[in-house]
């Protein structure tokens, strides 16, 4: 389901810097800011291009921990905060007495609740969606890391919380501007490096060896950890000898980087352990958030070196070099994990997104923008079950292109399956991670990209409109209004 949201009047004074003039004029034409050249190898862009074959990169930003209600529940036009006559129905009971509703909060440093595989069974209870509140007050407190996924530091009460385009200003106008899903769940039902396998490989598995794929068996929570595996210019010690989507992209001459923020780990490496010390992380420093590197194919495949630092991506999009598919990975501060604030991750991809609109790739991109789990926090829908590893809970997408679908609210049943089943639908001519085709055969349970639930990320393109032009905006914007008068 599709729906499309008149919002202009009510984030009518929403600051948004247009370009214009004769850059914009040849930005925005159909062969404007295109380099001439096909889509294999580089990614390069076709002025001969057409229908989704315009575009000619996917950038996928993965922020951290915030459900859809939180940050676009009280949005107009989407499946949000349930309410009525002006009063949200929703209690949530508190195990220290009465139940906690929805509420406003502006504060960008947040405590969020536990999201382990046992927190997400918890939360959604069957269906009741009532399990966030009990999850976050039985949490662990005085935690030395608290980044832990087992952690909370609020005593349960922020995780009712939600905010608007008073605190997220960006992330609204982004959503005013292009396309919102109101209907994306992360694609495993539990915490941050299970997720991030799936976005790169569609399975979280433990292997018994590196150099066997059918020595994996299905993990939703425990997968092959990282901690101490080894480091990347020593002796990389393979963790996840299954394959992972860069097989496939490589063989078809596919370009494609992940980008690294350094900086530290914003979680755990370890969901089980009580405490943990943050984790440095960079390009060459495999973990939770940078996984790629302990893949035994991308071993095999000499590719290690596609996995760089953040500076990079500037740098190729101001070159108009951008790859076919480019995944970046925040760091502990920049990427909204509580205790990390929403603004720094606002700003952190606010810059991101300039750099491509800045970009001669800009009018053959698209960006898709999400975060990778809940974070303990509350909404309101009942995930769909399409196996033993989830869906898991629904969470933010927005669309970015110059081709999305202006003001358009999309209600598909997607998850960050998706992003991988558009990259194959693509850049691969509809070839799936599948074992019986991708000739690198693994026992993972299913072809994720292939569940009948799985929407289409094509149905929030429009290639028949005008390309929207660039929307620059403010890495430090003024607030937005209320969405709700009177909070």
């Amino acid at each position: 389901m599709a729906r499309l949201v008149h919002v202009g009047g009510f984030l009518g004074g929403m600051s948004s810097i247009r370009l214009a003039g004769v850059a914009l004029a040849a930005c925005v034409g159909l062969a404007g800011c295109i380099t001439a050249g096909t889509a294999t190898p580089t990614g390069g862009s076709s002025v001969s291009a057409t229908g989704t074959h315009r575009i000619q990169h996917v950038v996928i930003v993965m922020q951290e921990n915030r459900s859809f209600d939180e940050y676009f529940g009280t949005y107009p036009g989407v499946d949000g905060l349930p309410m009525q006559n002006g009063q949200f129905t929703t209690c949530v009971p508190d195990p220290r007495g009465g139940c906690q509703r929805p509420f406003h909060d502006p504060n960008p440093v947040n405590a969020g609740g536990p999201h382990g595989q046992a927190n997400a069974t918890a939360d959604i209870d069957g269906g009741k969606m009532d399990g966030f509140v009990a999850q976050a007050a039985g949490g662990r407190r005085r935690c030395a890391n608290q980044n832990d996924p087992a952690c909370t530091n609020g005593g349960g009460v922020d995780v009712m919380g939600w905010k608007d385009a008073r605190d997220i200003p960006n992330y609204w106008t982004y959503a005013r501007d292009f396309t919102l899903q109101d209907h994306l769940f992360e694609p495993n039902a539990s915490w941050s490096l299970p997720e991030h396998l799936f976005l790169v490989s569609e399975w979280s598995a433990k292997c018994r060896s590196a150099n066997d794929p059918n020595s994996c068996v299905n993990a939703l929570q425990s997968p092959n950890s990282p901690q101490g595996a080894g480091a990347r210019g020593t002796a990389v010690a393979s963790l996840y000898a299954w394959t992972d989507l860069t097989w496939l992209l490589n063989r078809d001459h596919v370009s494609w980087k992940y980008y690294v923020a350094p900086g530290t780990e914003p979680d755990c490496e370890d969901a089980t352990q009580q405490t943990c010390v943050q984790q440095k992380q960079n390009a060459g420093t495999p973990g939770i958030w940078n996984p790629l590197p302990y893949f035994t194919d991308v071993e095999q495949d000499h590719q290690l070196g596609n996995i760089q630092d953040l500076s990079h991506f500037t740098a190729d999009a101001q070159k108009g070099q951008l790859p076919a598919v480019s995944w970046i990975a925040p760091n502990s501060r920049t990427s909204e994990h509580p205790p990390a604030s929403t603004s720094t991750g606002q700003e952190y991809v606010t810059g991101l997104v300039d750099d491509v609109m800045r970009s001669p790739d800009w009018s053959s991109t698209a960006i898709f923008l999400t975060w990778d789990d809940w974070g303990g926090f509350y909404d309101h829908v009942r995930p769909p079950t399409v196996d033993q590893n989830g869906y898991g809970l629904r969470v933010p997408g927005i669309v970015i292109s110059p081709y999305a679908k202006r003001g358009y609210v999309d209600g598909q049943t997607l998850s960050h399956d998706a992003y991988a089943k558009f990259i194959e639908d693509e850049f691969l001519g509809g070839q799936r991670l599948d074992p019986k085709t991708d000739g690198r055969a693994d026992p993972r349970p299913d072809v994720r990209e292939s569940a009948p639930a799985l929407g289409d990320l094509r149905n929030d393109f429009d290639f028949n409109q005008a390309p929207l032009p660039p929307v620059i905006l403010s890495t430090s914007p003024p607030p937005g209004p209320a969405s709700i008068p009177g909070s």
